[in-house]
């Protein structure tokens, strides 16, 4: 072992602590140990320095990891593999007979009117395998009881179940960005395409739309209007918003506009322009932590009717496709993907989303495990296997809520 006189260092240390001596540079040189892959045949002990040193202690990193993304999990079932979403149009109102009743007339009332019903089929599966190997006497060596082994074979399938857990909640991530960039190519319109059709993507502009609800323009829109020559020089810019008090609170009020709207039933709110209604208890809220907690601080925090202010009762996500380097905003809102038509997309400043319980998921989710003993080599081999659905109905509400 390694030891190492601190005496003249704890001396200077404390007189930094006791407030006699100023800030100096610590030399923590030799104090904290990095710690080493392996140690070789020099530690020994102090004594006779012939003796290797001996493990004292042995700490396993074994910390299970449950993930942070939206639960949008569905149930799994046992045979077959289509999800068939069924749902009926609105009929239209005809004129009523009862009140213009003429003498001699004949009311037909035998007319057959056929529901408009219309069927969806996901039929689309993703699996992925992470395999391991378990040695059956190999490793034995290297501990010194049943209880250290236990604990190093325990550690490894936690770090799968890690492995397991970080990899579906990618997917899961991806399978709602893939629905944020199906619904802002719907509007590529909007944001400066002639035709949706004539994008080979879409990326987002200072545009705002029911779908895709730029909160920073209607902001501006509203407390500083812009001029016929030129934009208010008091209008405030993206990289200010997400801290600005009066912003969040603004932006807080769009937001629960929208949970009161959605529950109202309308063709505004989904790609497919179909009849949709969403009642708060199948309303998923899903906010970019970054808004979230900037709205605790720099809103909640001063504000005496803070429930008359506070956002709509969501789920936060660290980032939606990546956190960068740095967890700078610039990477946490930002989405880049091509969607599943094949078409690219590129949405920056995403605040949240809100969407109907049934306008994504994850279904048929089948997790096992499958075993090959090697009776050579005498090890074995584990396979954690992965099946889900991952699906988008753009006939259900999603809404979009970002800042350009």
């Amino acid at each position: 072992m390694d030891v190492k006189q601190i005496y003249t260092i704890i001396n200077r240390v404390s007189g930094e602590v006791l407030g006699k001596t100023d800030i100096v540079t610590d030399d923590l040189t030799g104090i904290v140990d990095l710690g080493k892959e392996l140690f070789n045949q020099n530690a020994v002990d102090i004594y006779v320095k012939s003796l290797v040193n001996h493990i004292g202690k042995v700490i396993f990193v074994n910390r299970p990891y449950s993930g942070k993304v939206p639960s949008v999990l569905m149930d799994a079932w046992e045979f077959g593999s289509v999800l068939e979403k069924i749902s009926a149009d609105v009929p239209e109102a005809e004129e009523n007979d009862t009140w213009k009743l003429t003498d001699g007339q004949s009311y037909d009332q035998d007319v057959f009117h056929k529901p408009t019903v219309t069927a969806k089929f996901f039929n689309s599966k993703v699996t992925f395998e992470v395999p391991v190997s378990i040695t059956e006497r190999q490793v034995k060596e290297s501990f010194s009881n049943a209880a250290q082994l236990n604990g190093f074979i325990s550690m490894i399938y936690s770090a799968v179940e890690k492995s397991m857990t970080i990899k579906a909640d990618a997917l899961i991530m991806r399978t709602i960005n893939n629905m944020i960039a199906a619904t802002v190519l719907a509007d590529a319109k909007a944001f400066g395409a002639t035709a949706a059709g004539d994008m080979a993507g879409a990326k987002l502009s200072s545009a705002s739309t029911a779908r895709c609800v730029n909160l920073l323009k209607l902001y501006n829109d509203k407390y500083f209007p812009a001029t016929q020559d030129s934009p208010s020089p008091n209008a405030l810019t993206a990289a200010k918003a997400i801290t600005d008090p009066d912003f969040i609170r603004f932006a807080s009020y769009v937001m629960g506009t929208y949970a009161d709207r959605l529950q109202s039933i309308s063709t505004l709110f989904n790609v497919g322009g179909k009849e949709r209604f969403t009642p708060k208890d199948m309303l998923h809220v899903v906010l970019l932590s970054d808004f979230a907690k900037a709205a605790q601080t720099y809103l909640y925090s001063d504000t005496f009717n803070r429930g008359d202010v506070l956002l709509p009762q969501a789920e936060t996500v660290p980032f939606w496709q990546g956190s960068g380097k740095n967890y700078d905003f610039a990477s946490t809102g930002h989405i880049m993907v091509k969607e599943s038509g094949g078409k690219d997309v590129e949405i920056t400043g995403v605040l949240g989303v809100m969407f109907d319980r049934d306008a994504l998921g994850v279904c048929n989710l089948d997790r096992r495990v499958t075993t090959n003993y090697n009776a050579k080599a005498e090890f074995f081999n584990n396979y954690y296997k992965f099946d889900a659905g991952y699906f988008n109905d753009t006939n259900e509400n999603f809404v979009v809520f970002f800042i350009k």
